[in-house]
């Protein structure tokens, strides 16, 4: 695998360094720091980057709407949004925008460089906090927009067991819960995503979107 390149974009210079320190290896680089906005897009004049790490507050212009336009006009340069704000919100308009990944900025060393990894060969990656947060307004949009669709397409075991999985249960937690087998639990969660014909809870996002089932 080539070296991948990273700018990273964050008001605290404190925090850069803490990210630099996690995620360079042998395979990711840290190429330049920015402090906003501003001064990254003078750095893309330079040298252009193949992950840009994107805090959301900054101090000149957010993260979404960088993302937005690096989107537009420089769509090579993949995205990853680490933040300190989990909601709804914040997560839906990076998505939507055209962010690859979301992060939380407590995220561990192994899963910052698993997001890295994952986005600079065309995979989309949400942490599980995020997944919960996405999943749980899946749900909620669904009961009440939705309800008498979505009983029709799942079963009321399936609606029950997604959601668990959207409060974050584990797959054992909702095996005892329910008196289940985890392999069931499994066979269980497979089948909704076919019913929806999805095949990943980014899909799952996406197909909230394009239906109006989640508002941005």
């Amino acid at each position: 695998m080539d070296n991948i390149k990273v700018i990273l974009v964050d008001d605290h210079a404190i925090v850069r360094d803490g990210i630099r320190a996690l995620i360079e290896t042998e395979e990711i680089t840290v190429i330049n720091e920015a402090s906003s906005a501003r001064e990254f897009f003078t750095q893309l004049k330079t040298g252009q980057p193949d992950i840009a790490v994107l805090d959301i507050s900054l101090p000149d212009v957010s993260g979404i709407e960088i993302t937005k336009k690096l989107t537009a006009e420089f769509p090579q340069i993949k995205v990853i949004i680490l933040s300190m704000h989990l909601n709804e919100d914040f997560i839906f308009n990076a998505v939507k925008a055209g962010a690859m990944a979301y992060l939380p900025k407590n995220s561990n060393k192994k899963e910052l460089i698993e997001a890295i990894l994952k986005v600079h060969s065309g995979e989309e990656y949400f942490s599980e906090p995020v997944s919960n947060i996405i999943l749980k307004s899946y749900i909620k949009k669904a009961k009440t927009e939705e309800t008498e669709q979505g009983e029709k397409i799942l079963s009321k075991r399936e609606l029950e067991i997604l959601r668990l999985f959207a409060e974050g249960k584990s797959n054992k937690e909702i095996a005892d819960m329910l008196f289940i087998s985890g392999r069931t639990v499994e066979s269980h969660k497979n089948h909704i995503m076919q019913k929806l014909e999805l095949k990943s809870t980014v899909e799952l996002i996406k197909f909230a979107i394009k239906n109006h089932i989640i508002e941005i």
